[in-house]
């Protein structure tokens, strides 16, 4: 099953795309909802390079929600960047996240696409990754609102 979610933000297509690259964003925009512990390595670059990051993940900070790989590559295309993660875990098959950025009249339109395989638990998996991205794109309209402040929760 797939989510798609997009939004603008009011933001530089080069700040947007420097700010995708790196872990602080990810742990930003799904804090409290998600949180990544990394395992393998045992810390996360400065900027994602592109290969496979083992992390524990927790709902909420408190629930473990197994390990996963996040699978990192890049690519640039007719002026759209794209970042995606190719993840999987043993109970999540498939999640297949591609971000994809790109300029427009008023800032960037940010888009998150995700395709989503875990069995029986497909249904259950893909409302949580329709419900999670679109908090994750709240949570970077504000950041990018405030000039990427990461300070201010």
């Amino acid at each position: 099953m797939r989510v798609s979610v997009a939004t603008q933000l009011q933001c530089s297509l080069e700040q947007a795309i420097a700010e995708v690259k790196t872990p602080r964003l990810l742990e930003y925009v799904t804090y409290p909802v998600l949180t990544f512990q990394p395992v393998e390595p045992a810390s996360f670059p400065e900027l994602w390079v592109e290969g496979t990051y083992w992390v524990k993940l927790k709902l909420f900070g408190l629930l473990p929600f197994g390990r996963q790989a996040i699978v990192i590559s890049y690519s640039t295309a007719d002026n759209t960047f794209m970042l995606r993660d190719n993840g999987h875990s043993a109970m999540i098959k498939t999640w297949d996240h591609r971000i994809t950025i790109e300029k427009v009249d008023s800032g960037v339109l940010y888009r998150d696409e995700v395709k989503v395989s875990a069995g029986i638990l497909t249904p259950a998996i893909w409302l949580f990754a329709l419900l999670f991205y679109r908090y994750r794109q709240r949570r970077w309209k504000l950041l990018a609102r405030r000039a990427f402040d990461y300070g201010t929760s």
